[in-house]
């Protein structure tokens, strides 16, 4: 009869008692975070056509992830040194200030840097929510808060990018922005005051426990800079972009290394090779998740809902994917399932390249993302359980660490190659459509790698 009471009393401690007021607070994080995050995105290509930065569209949409892990070093820095309250609170003050900043763009550059501010408070508040769970919850009741802050994107993955693409379209992609501004400013000022009003110290003592994240810092910045030099590089194809191009990639090859576990670019067997595929696969995801939609809006002129459908049904179709391999797939080899997910992505690719095509239809074109993160279903979360099982326990943060700076890395080496490929072409109709078409060709090769390399990720045993 105490069976019910011992499984359920985990549960209601996160909502009643002393952790009552710390999840709430998790909570609200997560959902305005999410929803903020989610229900821009759809708006980007339409916003640089109507800024006339369509050629810096890349840099727009790299700027974000190149900025998120410079925030994530920071933030994981900051909350070692002070307690993870005070990166928490000004992420979220900082991702309401870049949702005005880029809502009254006049420039595709201001839009590039409210970007850029608000992949930095992203990545702060990823991190810090982390680590403020780590010092606020004991260990028994962590899992429970990590899956509830996951189920916290649920809703918003559903009705944020339609809900912005109609607005879009009603009103102005203005109105996203500013409008998200305005609905989360006073839930972000309570969460803010919530969290200052509490301190979760750091578990390992600040200053000692932080000595070794200078050095990380340094590569991340270096890093972001690089990314964000590259992205620029390619939007043109003359000398000075050619110079921004090798500036941004000489800070890669120089410093993205530090951040990756050794052999990683060599593909070695075990956690190196599982790193690298991680990259791989996210970058040829997060690239059609960039010109798909730029293709439809600027060569199709499709509206901003059917955008954001095809983002929410990508969300659908990943979280599917994932259940599907989880469940009725849990006997199968991991690294047959990372094969599996690389050939689900080729057709991906396959279907962007014919929705270049004039005479095919916009839901068709738009279906490469959602074939897409059906592959990444299968990928992500059998490369995150191979990261772990080749790392000792004592190095599985570490490897975490690892598989979350790799993607964010192949998300900027991967669309900064296929945007170099795009911008290559013309922009006169035909010649600008074969330009994209060209450029989703090019994913074919991460793609075709990722299914070779997928044996040198298996678990041995």
């Amino acid at each position: 009869m105490s069976t019910p009471t011992t499984r359920t009393a985990p549960a209601e401690r996160l909502f009643s008692g002393p952790h009552a007021a710390t999840t709430t607070v998790f909570a609200a994080v997560m959902f305005l975070t999410g929803f903020a995050a989610l229900a821009v995105i759809p708006t980007l290509p339409t916003a640089a056509r109507e800024l006339d930065g369509v050629s810096l569209f890349p840099l727009v949409a790299g700027s974000f992830v190149a900025a998120s892990l410079l925030g994530g070093v920071l933030g994981g820095h900051w909350a070692d040194r002070s307690g993870a309250h005070r990166p928490l609170a000004a992420g979220m003050a900082l991702a309401v200030i870049t949702l005005v900043v880029s809502g009254a763009s006049t420039s595709i550059w201001q839009l590039a840097a409210g970007r850029f501010l608000d992949g930095l408070a992203a990545g702060m508040v990823a991190v810090a929510v982390n680590a403020a769970i780590g010092q606020a919850y004991p260990g028994h009741l962590r899992p429970r808060v990590l899956a509830l802050m996951s189920t916290c994107w649920i809703v918003p993955s559903l009705i944020g990018p339609p809900l912005a693409g109609v607005v879009a379209q009603w009103w102005s992609w203005r109105a996203v922005f500013l409008g998200l501004a305005a609905l989360t400013l006073v839930p972000a000022l309570v969460v803010v005051a919530m969290l200052r009003a509490r301190s979760w110290q750091p578990v390992s003592g600040g200053e000692s426990g932080s000595a070794g994240k200078g050095p990380a810092l340094l590569a991340a910045t270096a890093v972001s800079l690089g990314a964000a030099l590259g992205q620029y590089g390619v939007s043109e194809w003359d000398a000075r972009h050619l110079l921004f191009a090798a500036g941004g990639l000489a800070l890669l090859v120089v410093f993205a290394p530090r951040l990756l576990p050794p052999g990683t670019w060599r593909a070695l067997r075990g956690l190196p090779a599982t790193v690298l595929l991680r990259g791989l696969g996210s970058g040829v995801f997060f690239t059609l998740e960039a010109l798909v939609p730029l293709m439809l809006v600027t060569e199709r002129d499709a509206p901003p809902p059917v955008i954001g459908l095809a983002f929410t049904g990508a969300a659908v179709a990943w979280a599917a994917s994932s259940w599907v391999q989880g469940h009725l797939l849990e006997r199968a080899p991991r690294h047959h399932l990372v094969v599996a997910g690389a050939l689900v992505m080729v057709v991906a690719v396959a279907v962007a390249a014919v929705g270049t095509l004039p005479g095919t239809p916009v839901p068709v074109a738009a279906s490469a993302m959602v074939v897409a993160a059906v592959g990444m279903g299968l990928i992500a979360p059998a490369l995150t359980v191979l990261s772990l099982t080749h790392s000792p326990p004592d190095r599985q943060g570490c490897a975490s660490g690892a598989m979350q700076t790799s993607q964010n890395l192949g998300q900027i080496m991967v669309l900064g190659l296929a945007s170099a490929v795009l911008n290559a072409f013309p922009g006169d109709g035909r010649t600008e459509a074969a330009g994209y078409a060209a450029a989703f060709g090019l994913l074919l090769v991460p793609c075709a790698l990722a299914a070779l390399l997928a044996a040198r990720t298996r678990a041995e045993g």
